[in-house]
């Protein structure tokens, strides 16, 4: 029988060539044949007595073993299972728009020259910023066409020595204020409505707002949810297609652990927990569930470490010691 692969084995394994890993069990094997021609029965016979225990063992409990400093190295994260408030939540997709109350289209006051233009599409400009200048076809005098908010030039047809007249010069938008719109089918309508929580996922940035309006529509076969965003910090974009979870009921569970944590062995759904240096499997009845966290309702205790982050490493250790095992 093969001695158990550690973490730390196998991950060294990964980096190991291929033909230094052939080589390397050729001359294991040849060794261990020479051991076995020469070894005597009684010898033989305690040896497969000690399999059959360590088979026993093995099929009693899955486990690995790890240090510290090699967890720390693959980044195995654990934390302290515990009671959460979980939330339920219907799931609904859109994207975000422009605040049309922040947009101003600017035009002349009296037909004219223009004489002068200041900023080019995509500019950010003030409050009060001149815009142009227009020499008026009734005066001759000169005039300032200036920026009526703060925010970025998004349309200009205005150039030197055209004649501005009821066109539309410059559209200016404020992109600090966003509408999430969301679309929301039939079979959603009756669990949402305004006033409910919403937890935005746009790009890998997570916002919390409110629903503030749900518009029907005419044309379409779903309504609208809007969310009102605050983006003064720019971080958001109009058009941005963005995912959304809104909050259709809150409930608190005595334990609960993060989907993340959540692997499959023989079958079985459960979590790491973490004993000393031994990271032992353990199978998990579960019920209820968020976005992130998972009710327990048996097969964990309060307080215990379970690993969160990389258990897959060790599901996958694990895998390989049971494998070579077999052999």
């Amino acid at each position: 029988m093969k001695p158990h692969v550690t973490l730390a084995m196998f991950i060294a394994a990964w980096l190991m060539p291929m033909h230094v890993m052939a080589a390397n069990e050729q001359e294991q094997a040849h060794v261990h044949a020479k051991e076995q021609a020469v070894k005597p029965q009684s010898d033989t016979k305690k040896n497969e007595e000690h399999d059959e225990n360590d088979e026993h063992e093995h099929n009693e409990t899955l486990s690995s073993r790890i240090s510290d400093d090699m967890a720390t190295a693959v980044n195995i994260v654990t934390d302290r299972a515990d009671s959460q408030r979980l939330r339920q939540h219907q799931v609904v997709y859109g994207k975000l728009s422009a605040d049309p109350n922040r947009i101003s289209h600017v035009n002349a006051r009296f037909p004219g020259i223009l004489t002068s233009v200041k900023f080019s599409l995509g500019d950010s400009v003030k409050a009060g910023d001149v815009l142009a200048v227009v020499e008026s076809n009734e005066s001759l005098n000169t005039y300032t066409i200036k920026a009526p908010i703060d925010g970025v030039i998004i349309q200009r047809s205005a150039n030197v020595g055209e004649v501005a007249q009821q066109q539309t010069l410059f559209s200016i938008a404020d992109f600090g204020g966003l509408w999430a719109d969301f679309r929301l089918y039939p079979s959603q309508q009756d669990a949402v409505a305004t006033g409910q929580k919403v937890v935005i996922m746009a790009a890998d940035t997570e916002i919390n707002g409110v629903i503030a309006h749900i518009i029907p529509s005419l044309t379409q076969p779903y309504q609208l949810a809007r969310v009102k965003l605050d983006n003064r910090d720019g971080k958001l974009s109009s058009g941005q297609l963005i995912e959304g979870a809104v909050i259709s009921g809150e409930f608190n569970v005595e334990l609960a652990v993060k989907k993340s944590a959540i692997q499959i062995l023989d079958n079985k759904s459960g979590v790491f927990v973490k004993n000393n240096s031994e990271y032992v499997f353990s199978p998990l009845q579960l019920g209820r569930s968020d976005m992130d966290y998972v009710e327990v309702i048996a097969g964990l205790k309060p307080g215990q470490l379970y690993v969160t982050t990389n258990s897959y490493l060790l599901k996958a250790d694990i895998e390989k010691s049971e494998a070579e095992h077999d052999d």
